[in-house]
């Protein structure tokens, strides 16, 4: 769960688009699968297909697909008569551009339409439901510097999902979509020329109103907190002080993740992290391992999650993903010269 001051990879759309003008290939394709919650559902699962190419030396852009299905559901009406099975599904389309300002700084732009399907027009209640859509902006900026020779250092910033309210149907009141200020670093060591190392911390804080408190048996009357029926843009500023705990509650509100990334020979990587999340806020605390294998032309990640909640049953427990990424410059290249010989 690290990734805003990474090293610039194929997915940089994903965790900070200026990491884009970093890019050392000329273009790549990676994609990653993730059975989601198999604690609970056997067939929910988490798809992402991404792609870059570089401009020039100083910019590039980046598309990328992300799926979310939530397996077969059975609707029922209030009687439990069976209304037939349903897929429900997500899905993102994003596309991000990065330029470098300088030698060490850059931004970046993304841009991101939002469809959710979660009902298939099911009737709840008295409402028909209906898909809901959105369209959302990131923007970032990345900056990275050498120390010594064998040293780098680099700062992120991400403000992801600022867009369009979204609603699944026409008469309710429309939600708040995920937006979320990612700030982190990392610190990048060359030991010597078989071994490096990296480690890296970054801090999320969600961009949306803490729900205020009400009182009893009077109708939308505020005790304490602030009205969270605004404006998007009055929400990204309302969200730093409106928790109705004050600010111990806003400090609760923030998220942490540390992770750290060990390669031999630019071939084997060993990766680990820690993710935590306050008990009120959520409570989802974890640790993961990983491991990657480079090869010429494509690498294989594998990351595993383990739950950091002892005695706590987490649906997170025990999640897997995968990845595989290609570079496609290097298949190229491998390609014509195997023609020309």
């Amino acid at each position: 769960e690290v990734g805003v001051a990474t090293r610039a990879d194929i997915y940089s759309l994903h965790w900070n688009p200026a990491k884009l003008a970093f890019l050392n290939n000329q273009s790549g394709l990676g994609v990653s699968y993730t059975p989601w919650l198999s604690k609970l559902v056997p067939d929910i699962s988490l798809s992402y297909l991404t792609g870059y190419s570089k401009i020039n030396d100083n910019s590039a852009w980046s598309a990328a697909l992300r799926y979310f299905s939530l397996g077969n559901i059975t609707f029922t009406d209030e009687t439990g008569a069976n209304l037939g099975t349903y897929n429900p599904n997500e899905y993102t389309f994003d596309f991000g551009y990065g330029m470098k300002f300088n030698t060490n700084l850059s931004g970046g732009l993304a841009m991101r339409y939002i469809y959710s399907n979660l009902t298939g027009g099911q009737n709840v209640g008295e409402y028909e439901t209906e898909p809901g859509t959105a369209f959302a902006v990131d923007l970032s900026a990345y900056y990275e510097s050498d120390l010594l020779e064998k040293n780098q250092w680099a700062v992120g910033l991400n403000i992801s999902n600022i867009g369009t309210k979204i609603s699944y149907t026409a008469n309710e009141e429309k939600d708040f979509l995920p937006m979320n200020l990612k700030l982190g670093g990392r610190y990048s060591m060359n030991i010597d020329d078989f071994n490096k190392f990296s480690v890296a911390f970054d801090v999320n804080k969600l961009l949306v109103p803490t729900p205020p408190v009400y009182a009893e048996n009077v109708q939308d009357s505020i005790i304490a907190g602030q009205d969270p029926d605004v404006s998007v843009i009055q929400a990204i500023f309302q969200s730093f002080g409106d928790a109705p705990g004050g600010i111990q509650e806003e400090w609760r509100e923030l998220m942490y993740s540390i992770g750290f990334e060990y390669w031999y020979q630019n071939q084997f990587a060993l990766r680990g992290g820690y993710f935590h999340e306050h008990e009120t806020k959520g409570n989802r605390k974890y640790f993961t391992l990983g491991a990657g294998l480079k090869m010429n032309v494509f690498t294989l990640d594998f990351a595993y999650l383990v739950t950091a909640n002892p005695g706590v049953k987490s649906p997170l427990e025990n999640t897997m993903r995968f990845s595989l990424t290609f570079d496609i410059g290097t298949f190229t290249s491998s390609f014509s010269s195997e023609s020309d010989n």
